[in-house]
């Protein structure tokens, strides 16, 4: 029984190390109302940024559901922005109607956290007419 223990054991050190290495640091510049001092955290490989965000209190907008139907989770990818998968056309279609994009725009709703740390800025506006509190 002593070595089904230590087996387990070590299988669940491995699975401890192997999530942790499945988890890239995002940090989240200042932004006036959504997060006023700035955040760093951890979010898991292939988590959307926005998921990430939400998931730490970063109330980002997404009036769409996430569906990449509006802009409303625009955001800047201000480092790291090379290891996203590319934009797909529907993502880059609505990217040509977000408020102050650039060439470092995603929305944060499809573009998926992968190895490399990410620096986000949340642009100041969308062109949400009506926000809505959830």
């Amino acid at each position: 029984m002593g070595r089904w223990v230590d087996k387990f054991i070590g299988f669940v050190s491995l699975n401890k190390l192997y999530k942790k290495r499945m988890m890239t640091k995002i940090i989240v510049l200042p932004h006036e109302s959504l997060c006023p001092n700035g955040l760093e955290f951890d979010a898991p490989v292939g988590e959307t940024i926005c998921d990430a965000l939400l998931r730490n209190h970063i109330e980002i907008e997404h009036a769409c559901e996430k569906s990449c139907a509006c802009t409303t989770c625009h955001v800047i990818v201000r480092e790291g922005i090379q290891s996203l998968d590319d934009a797909e056309e529907k993502e880059e279609d609505m990217l040509d109607m977000a408020w102050g994009l650039t060439p470092l725009s995603r929305l944060s709703c499809q573009a998926k956290v992968r190895s490399e740390p990410l620096v986000i800025e949340i642009p100041k506006y969308t062109i949400n007419h009506a926000r809505e509190t959830h």
